[in-house]
């Protein structure tokens, strides 16, 4: 009874918050103007399967990013004293505690045809490059708000790792590099795949950076989304429907990125050196 009672606020929240607005969106992706079942919607969503490949393969560019970029700095956080870490992951989140909208602004002047970056380039006898209004400048606002939630769970998987597995296996025989792919990685992919759930997820729904970074032209999910909701092709029943497609994309990507997840750990704690 206590456990229920517990529970309840949560059990609340998520019946309002998330189980409410679900059903919503199917029920508005299933039904027509006048509220007649259809399947109408979800066959037209098929027309934008550029758009939906796009917007997945920017995010996944952002994401590989990402992690390239995050994971290297986590590990080394992890490896600095305990008040240094303190210090690095306040850095790595400073960002986050300023609008998401004025960083992305922020980039729009640095990366302008007339912006920070190319008088900068100019005042050294280099040309102008264009950047902003292109995949790239996409690519980049996404790497840049949203590396901290890759960095942030794989330091917090990195500093959890007790030093005497690694001092075994450096007993053992293995070598800096071996110590790393053999004990360091697998041991840490729980965190890896949590970075690359938060990070790809809002990369591939996200609608203000290819907006403002974009200049409309790299058009992704969560534009056409916004379009049919608060642009003049004012369709909900459609962007519902892709909405509803957007989620099921979404869910089976983060199985099976679990599955990898679940491999590693039934990896156990044996270490083949």
């Amino acid at each position: 009874m206590r456990t229920k009672l517990i529970s309840a606020p949560y059990t609340i929240w998520m019946t309002l918050f998330i189980i409410v607005p679900v059903g919503m969106v199917a029920f508005f992706a299933f039904t027509d103007k006048s509220g007649a079942f259809t399947l109408e919607n979800i066959l037209r969503v098929g027309q934008y399967s550029n758009v939906f490949l796009r917007s997945i393969w920017l995010g996944a560019i952002a994401t590989a990013i990402s992690l390239l970029m995050g994971y290297p700095l986590a590990y080394i956080i992890s490896k600095v004293k305990a008040s240094q870490q303190s210090i690095m992951v306040m850095l790595v989140m400073l960002p986050m505690w300023m609008n998401f909208l004025l960083r992305t602004y922020a980039w729009m002047s640095l990366l302008e045809d007339n912006g920070l970056i190319n008088n900068l380039l100019v005042s050294i006898g280099l040309p102008r490059v264009h950047m902003i209004n292109t995949a790239g400048a996409v690519v980049l606002g996404m790497v840049y708000n949203y590396i901290p939630y890759m960095i942030l769970p794989i330091y917090s998987v990195l500093a959890k790792i007790d030093t005497s597995v690694i001092e075994a296996a450096q007993d053992l025989g293995a070598n800096s590099t071996k110590v790393f792919l053999k004990v360091v990685l697998p041991m840490s992919m729980s965190g890896v795949i949590s970075g690359i759930t938060m990070v790809f997820v809002p990369a591939v729904s996200t609608f203000i950076i290819s907006k403002m970074l974009g200049g409309g032209g790299n058009l992704l999910i969560g534009d056409l989304i916004d379009m049919q909701f608060l642009g003049s092709a004012y369709n909900p029943n459609l962007g519902s429907a892709i909405s509803l497609v957007l989620m099921v994309i979404i869910m089976i990507c983060m199985g099976i990125m679990n599955q990898f997840d679940d491999g590693e750990e039934n990896m156990g704690g044996g270490m083949i050196l």
